[in-house]
């Protein structure tokens, strides 16, 4: 068996060795090696993800005709060339690795059609990475499932799900040219399965995924994570009173402030396995590193698995993290879930205390900490689009919510001329596209219309009222109140001028939770180290992180989700090798606090 190549190798090949020892890793492409030659930095390539980025930068830069071909390099899944034994041995063991030189004679015939059906929308071959998120390989019908999902995409879409899936089929090439293992990744890509075990009845039949507040797959996931935190090296674990998960690594000097991590495992109904869970994981998992070294940190480490923050079985969001700021809520445990069962009821199942006091005693104190950090998986597609593992949160956007109505006078479509009407859907419309334009117009804003509908409307009536929300949402407080005004200014106009009546009522004001200087900086530091560019974005969903910020400096890391960063949903995923990349991550972070620490 050849020896793995190195970094070091690469840095001292010339240009003909450089692009032979890359060779294979892009599908019929050398065009890419030679690229990456003459973009390699001065010293040679210092890690391998700073190596595997190049090569991404190559391909992004070039021609759009390049990239064409670079696609249809690609073989068809289970197509002629397979058949033909045509393939190159990468393609063959990959292809190999997923089953698909196995194929029954129904898969094969599915799978020809789903070639055909492709190149005729598209006119190129589908791309997957049929080793898949893991490395291991895809199933059949994982496959074939993925295969008719995408068919039903855009042209502009589909070419750049093609590139990325080259991406991570050239990833796991180099891997294996490397002998690199994402051991750490592999830790918390296999973790994250093995909690997606835990689910409802009525989902968990369907294969899907949902863990609310206190069920019996709550509870399974707490023991679980017990379990697992207990067998990382963490020195103290329990569960508290309202059902969070904590462990304490203690560090060299006990007395010293600790630093305090996590996220949540409840999910929403038929949920996905990253959403929360990936920042749990990945601190075990750089907890369970350090521990298999033998180190101590100057200072602890408290990992919290917070039980609730979808608010899906009560009406309770951010239950877990809200009880570590003091903010629980008394009338939370009179409150009854869909079968009519109280919280405090519900607690007192799960063998918690479900009393006032016990709640009360687990607020913590700011004197006890140094920072909260937390890793999340995007949850958009802004780092997928971009092919990015890493991204680092500049903010947790601050939101304003608002139900609203136009009442206008319901007339007959025929007869009403257009200067006479005083159509309300009109109205909402217009108001609907100006909060489309004003968030534009605004860096890192986003307004969106979720609810419109005209109250028993009719095809033939000019509408008299519609309903309709507004989310307006925006890095910090001042931005989100400037562009409310602007919306509701821009409101009242609407109606004025179409001589409408206007109703606007606020639901909802969240504040933003702006990410704190000092640990965003040791964030980037971490990205960098990695090899990697530091990516800003801010983050449009809520977070743990938004109440922690109420009491300790915070900051976030998101990591990159595939499938276009779908979340709230079965499709959403991560590869092991990015999960790698965030524990690294993180325990970048955790020596570069050590060094700060006196």
């Amino acid at each position: 068996m050849p020896a793995a190549l190195t970094l070091d190798l690469l840095k001292q090949a010339d240009h003909d060795t450089f692009c032979r020892l890359l060779a294979g890793v892009y599908e019929h492409s050398p065009w890419i090696a030679e690229g990456a030659w003459t973009r390699r930095p001065s010293d040679g390539f210092t890690t391998l993800a700073q190596l595997k980025r190049t090569l991404v930068e190559v391909v992004r830069a070039a021609p759009e005709a390049a990239q064409l071909d670079l696609i249809r390099a690609h073989p068809e899944l289970a197509g002629k060339a397979m058949v033909a034994r045509t393939l190159t041995a990468e393609s063959t063991g990959e292809q190999r690795s997923a089953g698909l030189t196995d194929c029954s004679p129904e898969e094969f015939a599915r799978l020809q059609q789903l070639n055909a059906d492709y190149n005729a929308r598209f006119g190129w071959p589908f791309i997957l990475a049929v080793k898949g998120p893991r490395g291991l390989g895809l199933s059949r019908q994982q496959i074939i499932d993925t295969f008719a999902r995408r068919l039903s995409g855009t042209k502009e879409f589909e070419f750049a799900e093609c590139l990325r899936n080259i991406h991570r089929i050239a990833e796991i090439r180099l891997n294996e040219k490397f002998g690199a293992e994402p051991v750490l990744g592999n830790q918390v890509w296999d973790g994250a399965e093995a909690l997606a075990v835990h689910s409802e009845p009525g989902f968990a039949e369907r294969g899907e995924l949902t863990v609310t507040y206190l069920t019996p797959a709550h509870q399974a996931c707490a023991a679980q994570l017990l379990q697992w935190m207990r067998e990382a090296g963490f020195d103290e674990v329990q569960r508290d009173a309202v059902g969070n998960v904590v462990g304490v690594y203690h560090g060299s000097d006990r007395r010293a402030p600790r630093l305090l991590a996590g996220s949540h495992y409840d999910t929403v109904r038929n949920g996905g396995k990253y959403d929360g869970r990936l920042g749990i994981l990945v601190t075990l998992a750089a907890v369970r590193e350090l521990h298999r070294q033998g180190r101590r940190l100057p200072f602890g480490i408290e990992l919290v698995a917070f039980a609730e923050e979808e608010g899906q079985r009560y009406k309770a969001t951010f239950l877990g993290s809200g009880a570590l700021v003091g903010q629980f809520d008394p009338a939370w445990l009179e409150q009854t879930d869909a079968q009519g069962i109280p919280m405090r009821e519900a607690m007192r199942a799960a063998d918690l205390p479900a009393t006032l006091d016990a709640i009360a005693g687990l607020r913590r104190s700011a004197a006890d900490y140094l920072g909260y950090v937390e890793v999340h998986i995007e949850q958009g597609p802004v780092l997928d689009d971009l092919d990015l593992p890493l991204g680092v949160v500049t903010s947790i956007n601050g939101s304003a919510r608002y139900r609203g109505r136009y009442t206008g006078v319901a007339s007959h479509a025929g007869t009403t001329p257009m200067n006479r009407r005083r159509d309300a859907a009109t109205a909402a419309a217009e108001l609907a596209l100006f909060a489309e334009a004003r968030a534009s117009a605004d860096e890192g804003s986003v307004a969106t219309v979720g609810l419109l509908e005209v109250p028993q409307g009719s095809i033939n009536v000019v509408p008299g009222a519609c309903d309709f929300s507004l989310d307006l949402r925006a890095p910090t407080n001042a931005q989100r109140d400037a562009m409310v005004l602007d919306v509701q200014r821009q409101a009242q106009r609407i109606a004025e001028r179409r001589r409408v009546q206007l109703q606007l009522e606020e639901v909802m004001v969240a504040s933003a939770a702006p990410s704190d200087p000092a640990w965003q900086r040791r964030w980037e530091a971490a990205v960098r180290a990695l090899g990697l560019p530091v990516f800003h974005l801010p983050s449009g969903a809520g977070h743990d992180a938004m109440k922690l910020h109420e009491l300790l400096p915070q900051a976030m890391l998101f990591v990159r989700g595939g499938n276009a960063g779908i979340s709230h949903n079965p499709l959403e995923s991560v590869s092991n090798d990015d999960c790698e990349l965030a524990v690294q991550a993180l325990l970048n972070l955790l020596d570069q606090l050590a060094q700060e620490t006196p």
